[in-house]
């Protein structure tokens, strides 16, 4: 009989493509991960990956036998479900996956608030931006997620996931008190054509939306500091380096060099929850999704189902 956890692990570097990949979404060190493989290789008496100096390929073998892991994962999270929602209370395991600020604000309440309600749940949870969180749910890496996306550049969101709405979150330009515009009350693109930016790598939402917002008129912002971490980009403000567009959520409170500008009109992304359709009855899930709530108290999305 094929082992579980090892059919897991080989599904989870075929979804993530690399053993680090699988192993930060499944909560292990790398070294687990390939130990899982390697006992379903010796088990299967099959080569399943191709090991070279930086990276591992699925062997034909691994790629059929990764397929059936899918199935087989599939149905066990449907059995789980299924117990769970007969007890009506949340128990097991609940995977959470979350983008950075996220898990700064609004998840730690969460997740204490629901260890100490339901003390038979287990909540696991990995830091993850938008798009490979979506990918966790899909792939069932994970049971939820807390995602976003900017006013004008949308995730596209599968349909087989679920989805609610937790509230909208504004950014503001933040620039250095010795600025030119430090002490206006409020800014334009037209402000900001000048503007050396602080920004995340390409391929962060972020990112996106500050090129994005240029380009629909015309322009290319200057982008000259690459930083992912929000409070190392505020930092890089205070040394009066750059400005940057920085959301509320997760900001707290500015150094006293900093000026926070709002922008017209306002940029604003929305934050959701995620979750498959197939697992809306989890109590857990239920239970997760009614704990939700931006720092103000506010919940703008749908009642959590059921």
């Amino acid at each position: 009989m094929l082992d579980i956890h090892r059919l897991r692990a080989l599904h989870a570097v075929a979804v993530h493509g690399s053993i680090s990949g699988a192993a930060a979404a499944l909560g292990f060190t790398p070294s687990a991960v390939s130990q899982q493989v390697a006992k379903l290789e010796r088990e299967t008496r099959t080569a399943l990956l191709d090991r070279h100096a930086r990276h591992v390929t699925l062997t034909p073998a691994a790629e059929a036998l990764a397929e059936t892991a899918r199935q087989v994962v599939a149905l066990l999270e449907q059995a789980e479900a299924g117990l769970e929602s007969q007890r009506r209370t949340p128990s097991g395991t609940l995977r959470l996956a979350a983008f950075p600020t996220a898990c700064r604000s609004l998840v730690p309440g969460m997740l204490a608030e629901l260890a100490r309600r339901h003390d038979e749940l287990d909540c696991r949870l990995v830091e993850a931006d938008p798009s490979r969180a979506l990918g966790l749910v899909t792939e069932g890496e994970a049971d939820m997620a807390i995602v976003h996306d900017w006013h004008n550049v949308s995730l596209m969101v599968p349909s087989a996931l679920a989805t609610y709405e937790i509230g909208e979150d504004v950014g503001d330009v933040l620039v250095h008190e010795g600025h030119p515009m430090a002490d206006r009350a409020c800014l334009t693109l037209d402000d900001l054509v000048d503007v050396r930016w602080i920004s995340h790598s390409p391929g962060a939402m972020c990112h996106s939306w500050l090129e994005r917002t240029f380009a629909d008129r015309g322009l290319l912002p200057d982008i000259a500091y690459y930083v992912e971490e929000f409070q190392s980009q505020i930092a890089l403000v205070e040394a009066g380096v750059g400005a940057a567009v920085v959301p509320r959520l997760g900001r707290g409170p500015l150094p006293p060099g900093v000026r926070a500008i709002p922008l017209a009109p306002g940029p604003h992304r929305k934050i959701y929850a995620v979750w498959r359709r197939q697992t809306g009855s989890r109590p857990s899930i239920r239970a997760a999704l009614a704990l939700l709530r931006m720092p103000d108290g506010t919940a703008s999305g749908s009642p959590a189902p059921g």
